[in-house]
């Protein structure tokens, strides 16, 4: 779906550094059910509840971030990767759990490309890229008020391509938590679904929110991508718990 794009749009401008053939073809929002497959976001969803089941929100919304190892605890953060070496657990996340994140990201890249016309070499993997995990609970922070609108290149200046794995389905698994983009009064509505992938522009042309989960729980795999390649974080792996 082609949208206009907003003047402010972070990568438009004078540049010398080469980022311009990061701006988009146009901006817009993609949503597609072809590019991660049944096993793979099955395999994400065990992923994130493994490492889920060691911290948790006292809220209703809790994050797990491998590439930092921030895990939501009670009200704030922890580490996972510590708190798993301090218990002797180095064996929860596997190689092939690294494996799959890793292919599973790349495809996200490389769609994005595709879709909004600009070179896969040109956009980086950037921070924060977190599974997130909603439930009806009541909010405890700020950080548990998801139902906001908001613009994600406000909330985080290094975005400038948002995309988001659903790891579980509307409607079976929980109910509210379906995603909606807000432009001039007109609604457009994603509901998520094991697989499914929502990508977009991150500047103020796609301010959204998230429904309440009312009920169940939902998963999703935030993946986020930048044209600074100051801001570029690497795939995740094992190395974590050396």
């Amino acid at each position: 779906m082609d949208i206009d794009a907003s003047l402010s749009y972070p990568v438009r401008g004078h540049m010398s550094d080469g980022r311009q053939e990061c701006i988009p073809k146009h901006c817009g929002r993609l949503v597609t059910d072809i590019v991660v497959s049944p096993e793979e976001a099955a395999h994400l969803l065990r992923l994130s509840k493994k490492g889920l089941a060691f911290g948790g929100s006292s809220g209703g919304a809790s994050i797990l971030d491998l590439h930092s190892g921030a895990l939501s605890y009670d009200n704030s953060f922890i580490n996972i990767y510590e708190k798993l070496k301090a218990h002797g657990k180095n064996y929860v996340f596997t190689q092939d759990d690294f494996k799959v994140y890793s292919n599973v990201r790349n495809k996200i890249q490389q769609i994005i490309s595709y879709n909004f016309g600009i070179p896969v070499s040109k956009i980086y993997l950037t921070h924060p890229t977190f599974f997130s995990e909603m439930t009806p609970r009541a909010a405890k922070t700020k950080h548990d008020e998801y139902w906001h609108v908001h613009v994600d290149k406000e909330t985080y200046p290094s975005f400038h391509y948002t995309s988001l794995l659903y790891l579980n389905d509307y409607g079976i698994d929980f109910s509210g938590g379906r995603f909606i983009f807000v432009n001039d009064g007109k609604n457009m509505t994603v509901e998520p679904r094991a697989g499914r992938v929502s990508a977009f522009t991150s500047g103020a042309e796609n301010p959204h929110y998230v429904e309440r989960v009312s009920s169940g729980t939902r998963y999703a795999l935030t993946v986020s991508f930048t044209c600074d390649p100051k801001l570029a974080i690497a795939d995740p792996t094992v190395k974590k718990f050396q």
